[in-house]
C-alpha cells in the first residue's frame, strides 16, 4: 500500500525587520561582521573566511569590505533591513574598510559605536627576573 502524500508545508512568513544592529569584530586574523535585530537575534553574518580568503589574506581590508557587503546583502534580501548601527570591537586593519562597505551598499548607517575593550591596567605582570 503506497503512502499518502501530503501537500508542501505552507512557507513560513518573512520576519520583516527594517531596523537592526552591525557588529563588526575586526582582529589581526580576521574581521567578522554580524547583523542582528534590534533584540540581538543573529539575522545574518559574514567573514573573511566565508568569502572564500585563508591565511593571513582574513585580515586585510580587502576582505573586511567583501565580508561587511555579503552580511548585508543577506539581511536586505532575506529580511528587508535599511537601517543599522554600527557597533564596531577591535583594532584590526578591516575597521573602516567595513564600515565603508557597509554604507556604501545601501543600508543607512544611524550610528557607529567603538566598543572595543581596553584593559583598566590589565593582567598582574610576572614576577621580576633575578640573576
Amino acid at each position: 500500500m503506497a503512502k499518502p502524500t501530503k501537500g508542501k508545508a505552507p512557507r513560513r512568513a518573512r520576519r520583516n525587520i527594517s531596523a537592526g544592529r552591525a557588529y563588526v569584530h575586526a582582529s589581526y586574523n580576521n574581521t567578522i561582521v554580524t547583523i542582528t535585530d534590534l533584540d540581538g537575534n543573529s539575522v545574518a553574518w559574514s567573514s573573511g573566511g566565508t568569502i572564500g580568503y585563508k591565511g593571513s589574506k582574513k585580515g586585510t581590508p580587502y576582505a573586511a569590505q567583501l565580508a561587511a557587503a555579503d552580511a548585508v546583502k543577506k539581511a536586505q534580501q532575506t529580511f528587508g533591513m535599511n537601517v543599522v548601527d554600527v557597533i564596531v570591537r577591535g583594532t584590526g586593519s578591516g575597521r573602516e574598510q567595513a564600515i565603508r562597505a557597509i554604507q556604501a551598499s545601501g543600508i543607512e548607517v544611524k550610528s557607529i559605536m567603538d566598543d572595543s575593550p581596553v584593559p583598566h591596567n590589565g593582567c598582574r605582570p610576572k614576577k621580576k627576573f633575578r640573576a
